[in-house]
């Protein structure tokens, strides 16, 4: 059984495809291409067999490339050994390549498929919470500078996304609350379904139950859909919204060298955002609250790993794809989801405090 969510981008509008039978779709979504590239992680690879067999059976020429494991691997470097495999496989402009696994595979096999050739075909079929729900939504493609987080990508919509959810079972405890930090993000920024399966059904959410993950992923990807059709190169500020709590995120990803998840890191973020909005009256303090609350009732972090430094994280913050020239943030506010820029020195103090910084 499935559940597919339309993403609706005229003529290259693409379908979600969630549930236990998602690659039995594969071959479906391909159409006439009749080579396919897999690229995936050694761990994940046992998560290849479905989407072979399908290919086998549909007579459909294919091969796996594996990438390195944690965000090191996206880089461009990466991407240069990627696209190299697919010259050497003879992978031409009407073939297809195949992201299968979590947030680093997707970006950085996007990225790849993105300009090679020019741009060829591409799948999306996620491996973990995290990217089931929101980064293999939306056709953001990218890999990692030194100096911060996704700094070099390109839009790169997909032909589908293909999440097996099956693939849940053997995700780690820690990756399963990772992706919690995205699905908290969407609950916050107004979605009452996944507010109340955060509050109410936290104990089924963190056991599994496939029943209440199949709420969360669908709602979720529904709405991360939503906005990528509104706004698909975040040319209205729109899409933005997607970002609450993630100006802070990045940054604690880029200065503790990502020692804590990108879930973890945007759970915190998440804590901030409230902190700030409430710091600039936007919010109530009883809001900034239940921000706290969710994040810490899911087990996720709320306040940053030790030794990192207020000015660091400022600094990379200023580096964010959103700022106009100083910090931008997106905040919750009477009016909903809005941007912020450079908010007063004291605010900015209490949302650092609400997060463990000082100094």
């Amino acid at each position: 059984m499935t559940h597919e969510v339309r993403v609706e981008l005229g003529d290259r509008s693409y379908d979600i495809i969630i549930g236990p039978d998602a690659p039995g779709r594969l071959v479906d979504v391909l159409g006439a291409r009749r080579r396919v590239v897999i690229v995936t992680q050694t761990a994940i690879e046992p998560h290849a067999s479905p989407l072979r067999v399908a290919l086998d059976d549909a007579e459909i020429e294919h091969d796996i490339v594996t990438i390195d494991d944690g965000e090191d691997a996206k880089s461009l470097t990466t991407v240069d050994r990627l696209c190299r495999s697919f010259a050497q496989r003879g992978v031409l402009r009407g073939d297809a390549v195949v992201a299968l696994g979590g947030g680093v595979v997707g970006d950085t096999a996007g990225f790849a498929a993105a300009v090679y050739h020019r741009g060829i075909a591409v799948v999306q079929a996620p491996t973990t919470l995290l990217a089931m729900v929101d980064s293999a939504i939306g056709g953001k493609t990218a890999v990692n500078l030194p100096e911060g987080k996704n700094l070099v990508g390109a839009f790169h919509q997909p032909i589908a996304v293909i999440a097996d959810t099956t693939a849940l079972a053997t995700l780690p405890d820690r990756e399963l609350r990772s992706g919690l930090g995205e699905v908290v993000k969407y609950a916050l920024m107004g979605d009452e379904v996944l507010l109340d399966v955060c509050t109410r059904q936290s104990a089924a959410l963190l056991a599994r139950d496939s029943s209440v993950l199949d709420v969360v992923i669908s709602r979720s990807a529904a709405i991360k859909a939503g906005y990528v059709s509104a706004d698909e190169h975040e040319r209205t500020g729109l899409r933005a919204h997607l970002n609450y709590g993630h100006t802070l995120a990045h940054a604690i990803e880029t200065v503790g060298d990502h020692a804590l998840t990108h879930g973890e890191a945007v759970a915190v973020g998440l804590v901030f955002a409230g902190a700030l909005g409430a710091a600039l009256e936007r919010i109530s303090p009883a809001d900034a609250e239940r921000h706290r609350e969710l994040v810490a009732g899911l087990g996720l972090p709320v306040e940053v790993p030790p030794g990192a430094r207020r000015e660091d994280l400022v600094a990379v913050m200023r580096r964010d794809k959103k700022a106009v020239g100083g910090l931008t943030f997106v905040l919750r506010g009477a009016n909903g989801l809005e941007r912020a820029d450079d908010p007063p020195p004291l605010a900015l103090e209490a949302a650092f405090a609400a997060v463990g910084v000082r100094d």
